[in-house]
């Protein structure tokens, strides 16, 4: 069997198994420190930037890969690479386990960041020439849901697990479920047949212009930078310390709160990938999508925003279901290039998906510590920063609206 070929069902699920299993264990390493934000608080004497920037380290590392992994992606195929990349995550959880100070653990967590950043470009570039049109949308809401399990396993699970073993050991134990995951892949994933376009002469950066210049990715670019990125940062960072330091849980609280959380948000990407190529049938493609349900996340973050330490668990998982909407911009993107170059137009979307990630993690943070500086009380440089967060999402929006273009390569469910 080649990659070229559609996979059998049998097939397809026993491949998505082996993918979803590294995103879970990459989402799981991604926002564990939501849940361990009091304690490597209280150990390392970190301020509000400080765990920004601890947070961000990991999409940092994320970012700075996503350009020539899309190129490796469609030269090498998603199981070559996904492999080598988890090597690295490996190494990171390792170094973050046995961690003394905040330089060591931010290196830690660049150096996992780099190392996950593939466990979902990897499985969308395979899913593109394995599934037909109508799976490839369900299997990237499917794979999102894989992912917020992830989340899931990184709130209480992790809580319960911290007076056992403590976070140090936490860490190498996922260092080797990413190993056991590297060997379900190595079984699993099918070869990659190369195809002329994609091995022909040029530089790790080569056929990226195509993408950078494409129209369709121009209109998503703000949208991503903002709401998708603001989605996660909030989920896997800032939602946490929110309901801890403004809305008044405790610690143990505030791990159940973002239990919640993402549970809801497994159940929500579980049945986008039944709703979604079922509004394919009924006209209903990525662009109308996100034009009506990206504004219910807008007045949520208003609300937020507004009503500081009323705005509990609630208020966290409406903002994150509605969110959601957007995520739908990641397959539509996909299908609008050939398959020769959807490597890099998927990892060109998620340098600035994660690059947002980065900016808002961190920004956030900082700017309430500059906030409190000037004399604001710590719920008003909160309300103050989801505010201007809030603000740059709306004016994404706004000029999603404005630049209208319409890609008639993205095909329905049915195609």
């Amino acid at each position: 069997m080649t990659s070229s070929a559609l996979l059998s069902r049998k097939n397809a699920v026993i491949v998505f198994i082996a993918f979803a299993s590294a995103y879970f264990l990459s989402a799981l390493v991604r926002a564990i420190t939501a849940t361990l934000s009091p304690t490597l608080t209280t150990e390392f004497q970190l301020q509000s930037s400080d765990l920004g920037l601890l947070a961000g380290g990991y999409f940092f590392g994320f970012a700075l890969t996503q350009l020539p992994l899309g190129n490796w992606l469609d030269r090498h195929g998603p199981k070559k690479v996904l492999l080598g990349f988890l090597s690295l995550s490996v190494l990171g959880c390792i170094l973050f386990s046995i961690a003394t100070d905040f330089s060591a653990l931010l290196l830690a967590r660049v150096i996992t960041g780099i190392g996950v950043s593939a466990c979902l470009m990897a499985p969308l570039t395979g899913y593109r020439r394995w599934f037909d049109a109508g799976t490839q949308i369900r299997a990237n809401s499917w794979m999102l849901m894989s992912g917020s399990v992830g989340m899931l396993a990184s709130t209480l699970p992790v809580q319960w697990l911290m007076p056992i073993w403590g976070w140090r050991p936490i860490f190498i134990g996922l260092g080797l479920l990413i190993v056991l995951s590297m060997l379900l892949i190595t079984w699993t994933a099918p070869a990659w047949k190369q195809t002329q376009t994609a091995t022909k002469p040029g530089g790790l950066f080569s056929g990226y212009g195509e993408v950078w210049r494409h129209p369709y990715f121009k209109r998503l670019m703000p949208m991503g930078f903002f709401c998708y990125a603001g989605l996660v940062a909030m989920q896997t960072l800032w939602a946490g310390p929110w309901m801890v330091r403004v809305s008044g849980y405790s610690a143990d609280e505030g791990a159940w709160g973002l239990f919640v959380i993402n549970v809801v948000m497994m159940f929500t990407f579980w049945a986008w990938g039944f709703i979604n190529p079922w509004l394919a049938t009924k006209g209903w493609d990525a662009n109308k999508i996100m034009t009506w349900g990206v504004p219910l996340s807008l007045m949520v973050s208003v609300w937020i925003a507004q009503n500081g330490q009323n705005a509990g668990l609630i208020s966290w998982v409406l903002f994150c279901v509605t969110s959601s909407f957007v995520s739908i911009s990641q397959p539509a993107l996909g299908m609008a290039f050939p398959a020769t170059l959807v490597g890099r137009a998927l990892s060109a979307y998620n340098l600035v998906i994660f690059s947002g990630i980065f900016v808002v993690q961190w920004g956030f943070g900082l700017l309430v510590d500059l906030l409190k500086q000037i004399g604001w009380s710590n719920e008003q440089a909160y309300q103050g920063a989801m505010g201007t967060f809030a603000f740059f999402c709306i004016s994404s929006y706004l000029y999603f609206l404005h630049n209208k273009v319409d890609n008639p390569s993205i095909p329905t469910a049915e195609t």
